[in-house]
């Protein structure tokens, strides 16, 4: 019963032991020189604000991350649409929702620029 499965559980084996070699030989050939300034938080060239332990970061980083992430799996969907609009019985409910979908995520930008969330600083 377990014989057409051999190949999946081969290749599980061998990627999984791959992956636990992979961590130990970074860990053996990493290189070992520890200073302050090394160890200190850094965020995408920003400079710290205060003890990131206790709260203190600067959450503008984040919000351009998470409109990144918004706008890139935006796409994502726009890729399926585009293959399923030449299907002629749902060409129509498909092309308005998706017009709807990125008039949604355009008016979400559009309120992002004007509370200057995209303005870099």
């Amino acid at each position: 019963m377990i014989i057409p499965y051999l190949g999946v559980l081969i290749i599980v084996g061998l990627v999984g032991f791959m992956g636990v070699m992979s961590f130990f030989a970074s860990f053996i050939m990493r290189p070992r020189n520890p200073y302050a300034e090394k160890l200190t938080p850094w965020e995408c060239g920003m400079e710290p604000v205060g003890e990131a332990n206790a709260g203190h970061f600067r959450v503008h980083y984040f919000i351009i991350a998470i409109l990144f992430i918004v706008f890139d799996v935006e796409t994502l969907f726009l890729f399926p649409w585009a293959t399923l609009l030449t299907d002629k019985g749902l060409s129509g409910f498909i092309f308005i929702e998706m017009i709807v979908f990125v008039a949604i995520l355009a008016i979400g930008f559009i309120y992002a620029w004007v509370k200057g969330a995209l303005e870099w600083v």
